[in-house]
């Protein structure tokens, strides 16, 4: 996938403004580099004036030596899928304050629960296609009025991106609706290095642009809840 260094760019201006981080942040390259996700640690550290800090593979497995790594550096930026939060230490797992993006696969809302308090949590979302990140939550609440029931939401569009819910007529559809998702914008890829066929199924001609421009289709099926964000449902071929 080819990205762009605008798209980077705006990447990191959404790490560094909706994410808090600061010279004394700092961040933990939790995946691999063969995993997009590496991109986005690397750059939220190095690109934003933060400390990024590298570990042993050992020390970032998820559970005690993963929960000791985060309190010996004195982690305070850390992404990572569900699926690794779950089996965290529950009591001194994750340090209270630390800001926490869950991406990669949807999130129960008991994890939420569970982990929020105390903490700054938000769920991403966005294909390497739409330079990693396309939409994040705002920080979620453990519990209370603002607490996600049955879905935890992926959020509203990142800087400089724009998003659409479409049906297969290419119609926005509304709220509580379900439909696919495209997504448009800076941080939109050029494409598939030398697989033109494969560009231009998924990179198709935007309808609400004026100047030509263009969107992914991502293959994803989410909705628009009633507060104004999006929740991921299903893939679009499930």
């Amino acid at each position: 996938v080819v990205v762009t260094h605008q798209g980077v760019g705006a990447m990191v201006r959404t790490q560094a403004e909706r994410l808090g981080l600061t010279p004394a942040s700092r961040v933990l390259q939790m995946a691999s580099v063969s995993f997009d996700a590496a991109f986005w640690d690397i750059c939220m550290g190095l690109l934003t004036g933060a400390c990024l800090e590298v570990a042993d593979p050992a020390q970032l497995v998820p559970g005690p030596p993963l929960a000791g790594l985060l309190a010996e550096r004195g982690i305070t930026h850390l992404t990572l899928p569900p699926a690794a939060l779950a089996v965290m230490p529950q009591d001194d797992g994750i340090p209270g304050g630390t800001t926490l993006v869950l991406a990669g696969e949807a999130c129960p809302p008991a994890l939420v629960a569970r982990w929020a308090d105390g903490r700054r949590l938000a769920n991403a979302y966005g294909p390497t296609e739409t330079t990693v990140c396309a939409t994040m939550s705002d920080f979620q609440e453990a519990a209370g009025q603002e607490a996600p029931a049955h879905r935890v939401p992926i959020g509203v569009p990142v800087r400089n991106a724009q998003v659409y819910v479409l049906d297969a007529a290419m119609e926005l559809v509304p709220p509580g609706v379900i439909g696919e998702l495209y997504v448009a914008g800076d941080g939109l890829a050029r494409g598939y290095l030398n697989r033109p066929g494969l560009t231009a199924t998924r990179f198709v001609a935007d309808p609400f642009s004026h100047t030509g421009g263009r969107m992914y289709r991502t293959g994803d099926l989410v909705r628009w809840n009633d507060r104004g964000e999006l929740e991921y449902v299903s893939r679009a071929d499930d």
